[in-house]
This record gives structure tokens, C-alpha cells and sequence, in this order.
């Protein structure tokens, strides 16, 4: 029930030293703000690290052959492998959990030698042989045209999906590109798209000077037969990529007739594995920014409970008329309760308050700027919020009641007796 004069005694109290209130209540709400602040921050360098992924499927890994360490059945140490065909429709038959088993070739490479000509201009790029489901894998966006097709495929047509940068060495500005025709190795080919290289992991400059070409035309035009590179593979969303990866090597090496025991002749990257790795960081961060934030918030209730003993002392004789005229323990301890929990939400309110206003800016400033690497829309859960007003609010009730008991400790004559 509201008490007007119980109101009108915690206001007098907590403007007789303002000062004193002042920064008492700052200490609360710079805890509150650097709880809400630091928690903003980790989330947004954890967004700006996982859009930096993009919409890559994150639950994939990267196979390739190397050379074997070890002989085995006849075979001598150190041959160098390929990958065939052959071994993508193993793992897809044994393996139903995997949604993309993608074969790769490539060659050339933007700082290497000149590889594709158009006209008077020439260029170093990079060639990668691939299948359509590979933008699935590691996703491009399509400015124009299209890219590869399971018609490409089949009837190994002369298509190519070219880089933005690739357009900017071999093109003038306003120029057709779509339909035109480019040379790799001296062969003909009709460019049917053009891609723009999406956030990865720092190879953007790499992705841009790519050029993509059919996986079966890249093997008959440059002699690759039916050799693969490197494979990109993708498991299914229920089933961990990196929980596959020991079997799938296993396979590869019986494919290959490697030793079972010989771990350097194929070589992988585990994306989820990766992924994983980041995002248990920033779980680690965000644990430590919980553990900074309430140590900060704890020396504010400190705050809080050292001056509620000092108003306590200072209000001594008061008290003890108060008991003298018939107010009871509970009254004295409801009291003291009551303007320590107005002192701690009020500051609380204040410092969440600032800190809304802090990550307004942040992501005003991001907008006006642009992208920034490595950060993106910093945010915090409003149920963080509400569990920190909760914190504030059980705090403040035990800032409170711990000078409430030695107020209602001493007795009434004692209390009078004081100066």
C-alpha cells in the first residue's frame, strides 16, 4: 500500500548529502553499464566473426591428397596422390548423412603467370574446376547471369562464372560481359555469370580474381582426366561434419591403398571444427564479460551497504525515538530496506538507460561508417537485461538488510543515549 509519508522520509534521506548519494548510485550504474557495455561488444565481435563466415556451410570440411609417409602393400613411402572420380561416389554411398560431396580442381592462380587473355589484355587468375552445388558450400553472390549447371556438367560445355575483379582487369567500363567470350590456356570460353565474393575469411581478394569453370569441361580441356584435387564436403545439419571425419578418412585411405596408420598422406580443414573453436571463445568471452560486470556491479552494492551504515549511524538517536513511540523492529527495517532498493534500482534503471544509449551509438555509428571487419550489430538479450534487474533488485534488498538489523539491534535507551 502506498505510504506517503514513508515516501516523503526516503526522499529526505537520500537528499540530505547529495553528493554522498551521487556517487554511491554512479557506482551501481557504472556497474550496471559496464555489464550491459562489455556484453554488447563481445556479441558484436562475435556477429562480425560469424558473418565473416557468411552463409558458408559451416558444418563442412576440405580433403586433399599429399604425399604417404609410410609403405604399404608393395607400395613405396613417399607417393604422391590424386583423388579420383571414383572416390566422390564412394563416400556418397557410404556415407548417406553427407548432403554435398563436391570434387575441385584447380590451376593457375592471380599471382602466378598469365592465364587468360581477352583481346589486348591479359590476366593471372585462378581456375577452379566445380560442381553447381558448390555455391551451396561456400556461397557467392550472383551479380548477373548465373552460375554453373548440371547441364554444363553433362554436356561439358565451354560456360565460365567470372570474378568482379576479373571483369575489372579484362573489361572496360560499360562493356558487355555476359555472352562475350574470355581465353584460358589459349581455349575459348563464354562467360554466363559474374560473381561478387561474399565475406570469408579474409580471402575476398583471392575469391574476386576466381574464375569457375564445369568440373567435367575443366578435366577434358586441361587434361585432367578424372583426377580430383581436393574435395569440399558437407554433412547434413543433424549430423556433426567433424564427427564423420575420422571414418571418412579412414575410406579415403582404403580408396587410395594408403596405410591405415599414415595421417600425412591426406590433409583436411575442418570448418565446423573451426567455427566451433570461435564460437567456444567468445562463449569463454562472454563468460568473462558476466564475471567483470558483476564484480564491478558488487563493488557498487558494496557502495550501497557502506553508506546505508553510515546513514544508519548518523540517524541513531532518530531511531530510538522512533522505537521509543511505539515503531516496531519490522517498521525500522522496512524503512532502511525501502530506500536502499530505491537507491539501487533508480541508479540500475539509469545505468541500463546509458548503456541502451551506448549501443544505440555503436550501431549508428556502423551504419554510418559501413562494414567493419571483425564486428557487426551489437546487442543484448533483454533477458540479460531483466535477470540483471533482478540481480539489482535481490541486491539492494540485502544492501538493505544488513544495516536494518543493526538498526533494530540496539535498544531504544541506548539509541537515545547517543550524540
Amino acid at each position: 500500500m502506498f505510504n506517503k509519508d514513508r515516501w516523503t522520509e526516503i526522499l529526505e534521506a537520500l537528499n540530505a548529502n547529495r553528493f554522498r548519494t551521487f556517487l554511491t548510485a554512479f557506482g551501481v550504474a557504472w556497474g550496471i553499464f559496464i555489464l550491459v557495455a562489455l556484453l554488447a561488444l563481445i556479441n558484436g565481435l562475435r556477429a562480425g566473426v560469424s558473418k565473416d563466415f557468411g552463409d558458408f556451410a559451416t558444418n563442412s570440411m576440405f580433403v586433399w591428397t599429399q604425399g604417404t609417409s609410410m609403405p604399404y602393400k608393395g607400395l613405396p613411402k613417399g607417393r604422391r596422390l590424386r583423388f579420383k572420380v571414383e572416390d566422390v561416389q564412394v563416400l556418397k554411398d557410404n556415407f548417406p548423412q553427407l548432403t554435398y560431396v563436391s570434387p575441385r580442381n584447380q590451376l593457375g592462380g592471380y599471382q602466378g603467370a598469365n592465364n587468360v587473355t581477352r583481346n589486348e589484355k591479359t590476366g593471372a587468375f585462378t581456375i577452379n574446376g566445380d560442381y553447381p552445388e558448390f555455391i551451396k558450400q561456400q556461397p557467392m553472390d550472383i551479380t548477373q547471369g548465373r552460375f554453373i549447371s548440371y547441364s554444363d556438367i553433362n554436356e561439358k560445355r565451354k560456360a565460365i562464372v567470372i570474378g568482379a575483379d576479373v571483369v575489372k582487369t579484362l573489361y572496360d567500363k560499360g562493356e558487355e560481359v555476359i555472352g562475350s567470350y574470355i581465353k584460358i590456356n589459349g581455349v575459348n570460353f563464354m562467360v554466363v555469370g559474374i560473381f561478387q565474393a561474399a565475406n570469408s575469411d579474409g580471402n575476398n581478394e583471392e575469391e574476386a580474381n576466381s574464375i569457375y569453370v564445369p568440373f567435367t569441361t575443366f578435366g577434358q580441356v586441361f587434361n585432367y582426366g578424372d583426377n580430383v584435387n581436393w574435395m569440399a564436403i558437407t554433412a547434413e545439419d543433424k549430423t556433426s561434419i567433424t564427427s564423420l571425419k575420422q571414418q571418412i578418412m579412414a575410406k579415403l585411405r582404403e580408396q587410395r591403398t594408403i596405410h591405415p596408420e599414415d595421417l600425412r598422406a591426406l590433409g583436411n580443414f575442418d570448418r565446423a571444427e573451426a567455427f566451433g573453436r570461435i564460437t567456444g571463445l567468445f562463449d569463454i568471452l562472454s563468460f568473462v564479460g558476466f564475471f567483470v560486470g558483476f564484480l564491478i556491479l558488487a563493488s557498487g552494492m558494496i557502495g550501497i551497504i557502506n553508506i546505508m551504515l553510515i546513514v544508519i549511524k548518523e540517524r541513531t538517536k532518530e531511531i530510538g525515538v522512533r522505537r521509543a513511540i511505539g515503531a516496531s523492529p519490522w517498521d525500522i527495517r522496512s524503512q532502511i530496506v525501502q530506500e536502499s532498493l530505491v537507491l539501487t534500482i533508480v541508479s540500475g534503471m539509469c545505468g541500463i538507460a546509458f548503456a541502451a544509449g551506448f549501443i544505440w551509438l555503436m550501431n549508428y555509428a556502423l551504419e554510418q561508417v559501413g562494414p567493419v571487419d571483425n564486428f557487426a550489430n551489437p546487442t543484448v538479450n533483454v533477458f540479460i537485461v531483466f535477470f540483471a534487474l533482478l540481480v539489482l533488485i535481490i541486491s539492494g534488498i540485502l544492501a538493505g538488510l544488513i544495516p536494518a538489523y543493526k538498526a533494530t539491534k540496539m535498544k531504544p535507551v541506548e539509541a537515545l543515549r547517543i550524540e
